[in-house]
């Protein structure tokens, strides 16, 4: 097959979206024929089920002893908003960014928050900075895997086991698909809607012991939002650990993250998710290394992510437009897939370089990932082809 010829086989499942991701295999309404509607969420079995799946995390993830995890407004957003309005202030801040959202971080801490002990340490999109000068005596900010770059940390050999401040990781793209060292971490956050594919606007927040003592033995020198509030006569409201949220849960988007652990369960827990993630990563990866028309955005391999797949155009006419023009044909690409029904959302995000962002996590099927290749080939081709008869 030749790239300008269209390929026959399209994938089973054409959902290729960084945020809402694909459904886990098998997935239709009938898994939540068991939500718990109508009642209050606050009721006996209300709080149980939301208990069972803080319970199912902490049992899928295996958080060490002493840690905590609950349910919070606003999704990964508000998670992590929540660390950072209650726990920041009270050492000096090294804030890294190589992508938007923590770059979004950076934002907040210095236009929100206006932390006055603050070191913010950048990168390119495609690189990490030097994780060498961070200062583990301050408390530092930043997300394990770069969900609109596609470059994660490489692991937590980096971070001290003994470390004064405090780490703040936003893992929602890496949760469940990547090891987390957990003793190397202290705030956790991440959102159902990613790398198990359930629904928005619900936030995991987990808590390591030291970040409980930060947030029992430090107040905040601003006004915290209600929602934000995680200690009572100064200790940890330990209900909202335990199933009782501080604002009313969608139970049908509870019902829809319990179904996605137990699938996460019954395919052999979270080395299994690693297992399907990284093989169906691997299966853009060698097509990318073997088609030259495009290279992975992360420069250094051991950073380049198995969920987040981001590709950029290096073709020797479309990779020599300018931006907007590079930007466009991204488009238009995606455009011609969504038509043929092969492939849904795949544009890069709009903040990252002109690029293709593909999600390769454990609720997509490698299978699927094979099949789409050709049909890349296929719209790139087309693509080029238009701007060759445009001129």
């Amino acid at each position: 097959m030749t790239a300008a010829t269209k390929p026959a086989k399209r994938p089973g499942n054409v959902l290729f979206s960084s945020g809402p991701c694909a459904k886990r295999p098998g997935w239709s309404l009938q898994a939540l024929d068991k939500a718990f509607l109508g009642r209050s969420h606050r009721a006996k079995e209300g709080k149980a089920r939301l208990k069972l799946a803080i319970d199912k995390t902490k049992a899928l993830l295996g958080l060490p002893a002493g840690y905590v995890c609950g349910i919070v407004p606003a999704s990964d957003t508000g998670a992590f908003e929540m660390a950072m309005w209650t726990m920041l202030g009270a050492r000096g801040v090294d804030a890294l960014a190589w992508e938007s959202f923590g770059k979004g971080w950076v934002t907040d801490t210095t236009k929100q928050l206006k932390l006055k002990d603050l070191r913010v340490l950048e990168a390119e999109y495609g690189r990490l900075p030097d994780l060498k000068n961070v200062d583990f005596d301050r408390d530092v900010l930043f997300t394990w895997n770069g969900t609109t770059s596609g470059v994660r940390v490489p692991n937590g050999d980096w971070i001290p086991a003994k470390r004064g401040g405090l780490t703040f990781v936003d893992a929602t793209s890496a949760i469940f698909a990547q090891p987390i060292d957990w003793p190397k971490v202290d705030v956790v956050t991440f959102s159902w809607q990613k790398v198990l594919g359930g629904e928005a606007a619900h936030g995991m927040l987990i808590l390591s012991p030291r970040a409980i003592e930060r947030l029992e033995t430090y107040t905040p020198p601003w006004p915290l939002p209600k929602i934000f509030r995680l200690t009572k006569g100064g200790k940890l409201m330990k209900e909202v650990f335990e199933g009782e949220t501080i604002n009313t849960p969608s139970m049908l988007c509870v019902e829809d993250y319990l179904d996605a652990l137990a699938w996460a369960e019954r395919v052999g827990g979270l080395q299994a998710l690693f297992a399907r993630t990284d093989a169906n990563a691997r299966v853009l990866l060698d097509w990318a290394e073997r088609t030259p028309w495009v290279e992975n955005l992360a420069v250094d391999p051991a950073t380049r992510s198995n969920t987040s797949v981001c590709l950029r155009i290096v073709d020797s006419v479309v990779g020599k437009l300018p931006l907007d023009a590079q930007r466009a044909f991204v488009k238009q690409l995606e455009a011609m897939l969504d038509k043929e029904n092969a492939a849904r959302d795949i544009a890069g995000h709009r903040d990252a370089p002109p690029s293709l962002r593909i999600w390769c996590g454990s609720t997509v099927e490698a299978a699927d990932l094979a099949a789409l290749t050709p049909w890349l080939d296929w719209a790139f081709a087309e693509c080029k082809a238009g701007l060759a008869k445009a001129a």
